[in-house]
């Protein structure tokens, strides 16, 4: 038998969650299909109880340098505490029971399982098959991507879940990848003892971001004792006993007692039954138009998208998708001030493009970069102080395209950023606005002046070449 239904939603994530949860408050009849947890990565083994472990982490960081500034102070890292409101307050030991009550409390049904299509607004789940009248929305997320070295799908590596769910930092920890997932959970064990190696392929820590920032983390890691090896890549893994080995292309052999597996995320489409409804199942991600239509009456939302993996994105096509469904006007998706933060310490916030990435897209640009210590906040603070801030303007408009903020709080700061790109706010409003003393943000004005210098020094080579 085929049951009618208004929608249904294949994966139950934060963007999943919402789209669910809304059109049932408006009165839909919706089926959420979930196989593991309603809340998805982000509450139990992502988001939120990486950003505890963090916290944690700065707090000790935070100890250590009180002497010099305040007196003296005495650190005994102890991980029970981090390990127990993890498992209490953001998890309940990896129980969903609130969330799926939240969801069925506004009127949806749950159905515990794996989400298939089975023909254009047909869903085969929890042996059942259900008919959407209004549309089905897939929003299954991403799962860990790990690379084809020889060894390493024999041993027992962790992912992040494993990492979250740590009941002991490990005594020696090697990482393998360098991004935000990667660099944030070095950190964290390493300031509560761990002694950690971190094994990166490409050229420098958070290739994704602007260069500087990946040094400038780079460079703290290294100086709270983290070994960064960056252009290094593993050839093989071995595990005996209760030891990892990563041999790196040369010979080199890198041991510790954990490895962790931190080398990106991808969507995994060979399940769903796309090539019931026409789309590839093997494509790499799932993709979506500006109003998130994948075809005719399915929608795509979140990490599956490939529009960067971050909850808030997730959220932000929710409301797209909400709209689609309800047949309700609104804007079409916009990504270009996407916004970012690697929670590191400095935490490093980046909104749009990267300088090489608008050069890639033939833009003309100009950059502006200051150092977050040569603002009055940045001496005050002196210990931790570490940051910059950098601009990128496409000249032909006078906007900002691009730019990250790297110090104490800088994903706070990016918020003015983020808002200057997404708003093109022009160059010239921005360097005459009235920026507080003292703050970290007073950085952006002197980014900006740095814009300034640079445009003076082009106008003074085509004069002389006039």
């Amino acid at each position: 038998m085929t049951e009618q239904v208004d929608v249904v939603v294949i994966g139950m994530g934060p963007g999943g969650e919402h789209v669910a949860g809304t059109l049932a408050e408006a009165g839909l009849s919706v089926v959420g299909v979930e196989a593991e947890l309603v809340g998805g990565e982000c509450p139990y083994w992502a988001c939120v109880p990486s950003k505890m472990m963090i916290r944690a982490g700065n707090l000790l960081a935070e100890a250590r340098r009180v002497p010099g500034m305040a007196g003296s102070a005495q650190v005994s890292p102890d991980w029970g505490p981090v390990a127990a409101r993890i498992r209490d307050e953001a998890t309940t030991d990896w129980n969903d029971q609130v969330a799926a009550d939240r969801f069925t409390g506004k009127g949806g049904r749950l159905v515990r399982g794996r989400g298939k299509l089975t023909g254009h607004g047909q869903v085969a789940a929890g042996g059942e098959v259900f008919e959407a009248r209004r549309g089905v929305v897939i929003a299954t997320g991403t799962r860990p991507q790990i690379p084809p070295v020889p060894g390493l799908a024999d041993v027992p590596y962790w992912t992040n879940r494993d990492a979250i769910a740590a009941k002991e930092p490990p005594r020696n920890l090697i990482v393998l990848g360098g991004g935000a997932i990667g660099s944030e959970l070095a950190q964290a064990f390493a300031r509560f003892g761990s002694r950690v190696t971190i094994i990166e392929a490409a050229q420098r820590l958070l290739a994704n971001e602007e260069p500087e920032a990946g040094k400038l983390l780079a460079d703290v890691m290294e100086s709270e004792g983290v070994t960064v090896r960056t252009d290094a890549r593993a050839s093989e893994v071995r595990h005996s006993g209760d030891r990892f080995t990563v041999v790196l292309d040369g010979g080199e052999e890198i041991s510790g007692d954990q490895l962790l597996v931190a080398t990106g995320r991808r969507a995994d489409l060979s399940e769903l039954g796309l090539e019931t409804v026409g789309l590839d199942p093997t494509a790499r991600t799932l993709a979506v138009d500006e109003q998130l239509l994948a075809a005719p009456g399915l929608w795509g939302v979140g990490d599956v998208t490939g529009r960067g993996a971050f909850t808030h994105v997730a959220m932000y096509q929710a409301a797209i998708a909400i709209r689609g469904v309800l047949g309700e006007p609104g804007p079409a998706a916009d990504y270009r001030a996407l916004p970012r933060v690697t929670f590191c310490d400095p935490e490093i916030g980046a909104v749009g493009l990267t300088e090489s990435q608008a050069r890639d897209r033939g833009l003309r640009v100009r950059t502006g970069l200051s150092q977050v210590p040569s603002t009055a906040r940045g001496w005050i603070h002196k210990a931790g102080n570490e940051g910059l801030v950098k601009v990128v303007e496409d000249m032909d408009r006078g906007v900002l395209v691009g730019a990250t903020s790297a110090g104490p709080m800088g994903g706070e700061v990016l918020y003015g950023l983020a808002v200057a790109v997404h708003a093109e706010v022009p160059v010239d409003r921005l360097r005459h606005m009235i920026y507080a003393y003292p703050t970290f943000h007073r950085g952006v004005e002197d980014a900006l002046t740095d814009l300034r210098s640079d445009e003076s020094d082009e106008s003074d080579q085509a004069h002389e070449s006039d």
